[in-house]
């Protein structure tokens, strides 16, 4: 990966007494920055040093954008907010990369403007439209007709023009010219398009059957009886063709006529390719829009036959939608909205579009119904893919959805994609197996439907027969291939994103109707490119993150208390790979640096009870002993010398303590440490009191030097029997409680410079609780101290729920399967399956709990989840952790 460091050369910020200072990367300050520049794009950074103001959080929110940027030569600068709230000053690191936004803004333009769907057009539909007979011998629709005419491609043929398919093209052209005879319109295009035809049908049998589009066999026959009817000239006795009319024989005799007649069914989306149809009863099945579900072709059909006024209006619409031409199927306005959802989710770019996202599932929730959903809203039809997407989607975002509803697709233990029919697509029991795999306890619906769609996928893998009836993708065997290895429970973001992204095939990849079609708003590069860029520069600030946290390990020793470079590198990658956002870089290194810690911990302390109660009383004294000392910062000190009167605010006052504590934070120290913390408030007084004119300055000079001079003559060296020598009792927080102790004092004071929010008692807590439960019997499982440790880095203050019921039971469960993934770690790979067994029995009832949470808890459930499922991946995916690793945190998206 190629990186370009650029050091700022100079910044110009508000230091801590209000005045101008500037700040060089070889000045002595606490604060150090550099830029990254990536493809271009700046990206500002902190640095993460032991013991310096570190600065690698930033109270940007993802999803805004600062609307002007101070930059010099490509180069955004640091600039520190104004005091806000209690006067506490946060620290705002800006990023201006022009590219994201912009493509932000693009997306966001296209989510905000969803309607019914955008879908290209199909020729074969608009020619069906084309032969509408308007009552006086001329085209109903003559806007279809010009179509037809103005869309011919290069080669004299119709249909998509980025994908060669012999049957998309043949379909297409020889709709195309069975329209344009039947008006003896363009008989020039008539005659090339029937050469093409005539030259090509034998190359039929030559493509795959499963790329064949939907109705084919049935649809086709009956194309060429019309181009019969009007003497076009076609090889009616070529072998391919009568291969072709036996197949659609052998359907019609398994079509149940009197069923379709009466329920609706998808037959009612090719009524084009039947015969001996009873018109009275299937109006009776038409949809709200007046279509017959949904397809142009169809209802053009049935207009012929019925003039049914309903059919028009809903033929008028479409063509008038689509300039002409018609697409193969429309409406599609919930399989955009769960498809356009995926795909931002999948590609780990959803967070730029959260509102949008939320208008999206409330649209598709508003019409869910017990049975499903299809491909456009208020079907009588329900498909299983659409309703699997929706379901999964809508579970995962907190909305009430039962698992009966597969129920309608299940029969004798298979699972179909259309109720009452019996096949199956490989997308549709995709994601029937994506959507299985969020299950609740006692759904045995779900379990059922996970059993069968994974054996029916391990089956076509293992076939090579991965191809699917509905759509033409990049790598549909890549994504299957992963869902397999890497089961839900166990996938992080960041890596699902970093295959995804490989596997997405964005404007390429083609979508398999009556015709081929493409859905702009689904699949195209402008969220491809997005992503690459959005991952890249993650992965950038996670590499910089990375060498502090290396630097962090090597000042500390780490090492020495058993902790190995291999096992930190897993530490940060486990926690990048989940918490990936720059923004949340507090949560991240919080859950990577706590991680590392518990590992020591176990490793130097954790053989025997002696030794875990010796570590336990070095941090609960240190504790006791700092809460003694320096309680809160010696509030009383502040008020009874009435320090906020001299222009020293309590932030002031806590910053001032924290820049002491970060520094000198052995109990042991606590002397200096005050010294240093009182000397930087009373400065701050003199400032903000003396320090405007040379007058108020002076003053204040011959009063102190007045006052030394008398208190010398009478005080006698300052009346020492007045001074308290009472030196705290000596807590060694010496060796790893040293290293805990300053690495929380360190974190909680980033916290603060970011977030304005101490939470140094906080850690203390959380921490003591779990060593305390530790020293027992030293099987303590530590995922409740890191969801607790990550809350407590968040924005919002979110520490009232630690007492809730459901934190308490989230937090039993998660320690029982934090020590499960331990115990697997040593277990070989034959006797495992009992002990996964149990583990994803836990995970389901935390999925349940989880996602049955919608209140402001949510958050707080989520941090469970998210790091109950990193357990998860490090006890079940050991082979791939190394390659994933490389592949997520040290490979660039190219």
């Amino acid at each position: 990966m190629s990186l370009q460091y650029y050091a700022l050369n100079s910044i110009q910020s508000n230091n801590l007494f209000g005045t101008k200072t500037t700040l060089s990367p070889s000045s002595s300050s606490s604060l150090s920055s550099y830029v990254l520049k990536i493809s271009g794009s700046p990206l500002s950074l902190g640095s993460d040093k032991p013991r310096s103001c570190s600065i690698y959080c930033t109270k940007l929110r993802t999803q805004e954008y600062p609307k002007s940027q101070e930059i010099q030569h490509e180069i955004p600068l640091i600039q520190w907010q104004q005091l806000q709230g209690d006067d506490a000053p946060q620290i705002s690191v800006g990023s201006y990369d022009i590219a994201i936004e912009e493509a932000v803004k693009r997306v966001k333009s296209i989510l905000r403007n969803l309607s019914d769907g955008e879908i290209t057009i199909s020729a074969y539909d608009t020619a069906w439209v084309a032969l509408i007979d308007a009552g006086d011998e001329t085209p109903a629709f003559p806007s279809a007709v010009k179509w037809i005419a103005n869309n011919q491609l290069s080669d004299s043929s119709w249909g998509d023009a980025h994908l060669f398919s012999y049957h998309d093209r043949l379909i297409n052209t020889l709709a195309c010219v069975v329209a344009l005879t039947s008006w003896n319109l363009f008989p020039h295009q008539c005659h090339k398009g029937n050469h093409v035809f005539r030259e090509n049908i034998g190359k039929l049998e030559e493509e795959d059957d499963e790329h064949m589009p939907i109705g084919f066999e049935v649809a086709f026959p009956s194309l060429l009886e019309i181009a019969r009817g009007i003497n076009i000239d076609v090889p009616y006795d070529s072998p391919v063709l009568k291969d072709i009319y036996a197949k659609k024989e052998l359907k019609l005799t398994r079509i149940p006529k009197e069923i379709m007649h009466k329920i609706p069914t998808t037959l009612l989306h090719s009524l084009e390719g039947m015969r001996d149809l009873d018109w009275e009863k299937l109006l009776k099945l038409q949809c709200q829009d007046g279509s017959f579900l949904f397809s142009p072709s169809s209802t053009a059909f049935a207009f012929m036959q019925t003039r049914d006024s309903k059919c028009l209006g809903y033929l008028r619409n479409a063509v008038k939608r689509f300039n002409g031409g018609v697409p193969n199927v429309f409406p599609v306005d919930l399989f955009e909205h769960i498809w356009i959802v995926d795909r931002l989710q999948r590609l780990g770019i959803s967070r730029y579009f959260e509102e949008e996202i939320k208008q999206c599932l409330d649209y598709v929730h508003r019409y869910w119904t017990d049975k499903g959903i299809c491909w456009a809203r208020c079907s009588h039809v329900q498909d299983i893919d659409d309703t699997a997407m929706a379901f999964r989607l809508l579970r995962l975002n907190g909305y009430k959805v039962s698992a009966d509803v597969f129920k309608v697709f299940e029969k004798e233990g298979e699972f179909f994609c259309f109720a009452g029919q019996s096949n199956q697509a490989v997308t549709g029991m995709f994601n029937l197996y994506r959507a299985s795999q969020l299950a609740f306890p006692r759904e045995e619906i779900l379990k059922n439907a996970q059993e069968f769609s994974s054996k029916y996928l391990q089956h076509k893998q293992e076939k090579g027969e991965l191809l699917d009836k509905w759509i033409i993708m990049k790598d549909l065997p890549g994504e299957i291939g992963f869902a397999l290895e890497i089961p839900w429970y166990a996938s992080l973001p960041r890596v699902e994103t970093r295959f995804y992204i490989e596997q997405y095939g964005g404007e390429n990849d083609v979508w398999i109707g009556k015709t081929l079609y493409r859905m702009p708003y689904v699949n195209n590069n402008e969220y491809l490119e997005l992503a690459k860029q959005d991952y890249n520069n993650c992965q950038a600030l996670h590499q910089l993150e990375w060498d502090t946290f290396q630097k962090w390990y090597e000042e500390n020793w780490l090492s020495v208390w058993g902790v190995s470079r291999s096992e930190l590198l897993e530490c940060y990658y486990l926690a990048a790979a989940t918490i990936f956002e720059a923004e949340r870089s507090h949560e991240r290194m919080v859950w990577a640096k706590s991680s590392v810690l518990v590992k020591a911990i176990f490793s130097s302390f954790g053989e025997s009870s002696d030794s875990r109660r010796s570590f336990f009383d070095q941090f609960r004294n240190y504790i006791a002993n700092a809460r003694q000392s320096d309680p809160y910062f010696n509030n009383r000190w502040y008020e009874e010398n009435w320090l906020s009167e001299w222009g020293v605010s309590r932030g002031e006052l806590l910053e001032c303590y924290y820049l002491a504590a970060a520094t000198i934070f052995e109990a042991e120290r606590s002397h200096e440490r005050m010294v240093w913390a009182k000397s930087s408030v009373l400065v701050k007084a003199i400032f903000s009191s003396f320090g405007e004119s040379y007058d108020s300055r002076r003053s204040f000079f011959d009063q102190f030097r007045n006052y030394i001079a008398n208190a010398r003559q009478s005080d006698h060296h300052f009346n020492n029997r007045s001074i308290r020598l009472d030196r705290p009792r000596s807590v060694q927080a010496s060796g790893l409680v040293g290293i805990l102790i300053r690495t929380l004092n360190q974190i909680s004071f980033d916290h603060y410079m970011s977030h304005g929010r101490d939470v140094i008692s906080l850690l203390y807590q959380s921490w003591g609780g779990w060593l305390e439960k530790w020293k027992l019997d030293g099987n303590e499982g530590h995922g409740e101290l890191l969801v607790k440790m990550i809350i407590l880095m968040k924005n919002n203050d979110l520490t009232n729920f630690f007492t809730h019921p459901r934190f308490v039971r989230l937090s039993e469960i998660i320690n029982r399967i934090n020590l499960i993934a331990q115990y697997l770690k040593t277990m070989r790979n034959d006797k495992k399956e009992k002990t996964i067994k149990r583990m994803e029995n836990e995970m389901e009832q935390m999925v349940e709990l989880v996602l049955l949470e919608v209140d402001t808890f949510r958050d707080v459930s989520i941090t469970f989840l998210d790091v109950a499922k990193a357990f998860y991946y490090s006890a079940s995916c050991g082979d791939h952790l190394q390659t994933h690793i490389d592949k997520i945190l040290f490979q660039k998206v190219l």
